[in-house]
């Protein structure tokens, strides 16, 4: 009976655009936690305080609910249109992660879970809670034991359907549903490539990931000031990286993705960085509305632009750039500091005589002396 219902659910869940359902229990899961607690102890995790403060419930579904007995593990694909790879070449534009060029991905597949849910309701008398992403949960461990995929060398899930595009989503269970006879053979093999290419040597190890050098990290988690050994190589890369996600070669078998909650937002698709840093607050809000990029705050993403403003060589930048230097934000300031130092050093040199003995805050201060010293 109950593999009936399993045979429903994914039939069901992929009728509503869900691509992949698998279902596992949580037997194998302590050479993932041990992996977990060596990444919080090396403090790879840098400002990201909840993944330390909720390690020990992210160890095991039953410490977010003890009555689980099983996982019920989804995917949404979603490839993209075009090679991201090719993108970041283009440095007169600000590159957007992928996976932030739509709605929130988190609204779409949770809405997409209730409907599930619901549907498991319906037919039996399991209990279920659903979690997507933000719950202090191992989802991509939960997968590849489900053989949804395998964990690349990128600490990413990799599918041999799917390649390296694809959002998850779990729904917990008090049934024990038979799993998987094995989780997903690892197929990596001696490829490196997603470690190769990563501009900012961010993986210390196949497998292993230090956060705090990764620019999606930097560009989305961090709150401060972003240090100047990691600003040439995040190029335009103004929200997250894809690089060694798109590098991967098992994504020649990825599917563009099918679901039109899921279509993206053409003005997300490499918008003109001369645009972007003219946005104020309000009209921030208001392109980004619906999006992840909106919960990184004004301030954030125009420290981010202003990073890719100074790699990107342009100068009719440049008054755009000075403007930015009366900003209220000295988290903005210093980084039209950098990006000015970037563009023109004759408009540095300028702008620092009039401003650095004027300036109050201790870290603008020291990019005009930094930039003084090169």
């Amino acid at each position: 009976m109950r593999n009936t219902i399993l045979y429903e659910i994914e039939e069901y869940a992929k009728s509503i655009g869900l691509q992949e359902v698998k279902a596992t229990n949580f037997e194998e899961l302590n050479f993932y936690k041990k992996n977990l607690r060596e990444f919080i102890n090396n403090k790879y995790h840098g400002e990201m305080s909840w993944m330390k403060e909720k390690s020990r419930i992210r160890e095991h579904p039953n410490n977010m609910w003890d009555e689980a007995k099983s996982a019920l593990v989804f995917s949404l694909n979603y490839g993209p249109l075009t090679n991201p790879l090719s993108e970041i070449k283009k440095t007169e534009s600000g590159y957007i992660s992928v996976y932030a060029r739509r709605k929130d991905y988190h609204k779409v597949l949770k809405s997409k879970l209730k409907r599930v849910c619901s549907f498991i309701s319906s037919i039996s008398d399991i209990k279920v809670k659903l979690f997507v992403d933000t719950a202090p949960l191992m989802e991509k461990p939960l997968a590849e034991l489900a053989a949804i995929g395998w964990m690349g060398k990128h600490t990413n899930l990799v599918s041999k359907k799917y390649g390296s595009w694809l959002f998850l989503g779990v729904i917990l269970t008090d049934y024990k549903f038979k799993k998987n006879l094995s989780k997903a053979i690892n197929n990596c093999g001696s490829c490196n490539a997603c470690n190769q290419i990563c501009p900012t040597n961010a993986f210390v190890a196949p497998y292993k990931l230090d956060a705090r050098r990764c620019i999606s990290y930097l560009t989305i988690e961090h709150k401060t000031h972003i240090n100047q050994e990691y600003r040439d190589s995040i190029g335009n890369r103004i929200f997250g990286c894809d690089d060694c996600l798109a590098i991967c070669p098992w994504n020649k078998f990825a599917k563009k993705y099918s679901d039109v909650k899921m279509n993206i937002e053409n003005h997300l698709v490499l918008p003109s960085l001369k645009e972007l840093i003219e946005l104020d607050e309000i009209n921030f809000r208001t392109k980004f509305s619906g999006t992840p990029i909106r919960r990184l705050g004004h301030l954030r993403f125009l420290r981010n632009t202003l990073i890719a403003v100074g790699n990107s060589g342009d100068k009719s930048l440049i008054s755009n750039t000075i403007k930015k230097l009366d900003h209220e934000s000295p988290l903005v300031r210093a980084m039209a500091v950098w990006a000015l130092f970037k563009l023109s050093r004759s408009n540095f040199f300028k702008e620092k005589q009039k401003r650095i003995f004027l300036e109050k805050d201790a870290s603008v201060v020291n990019e005009w002396k930094l930039g003084a010293l090169k």
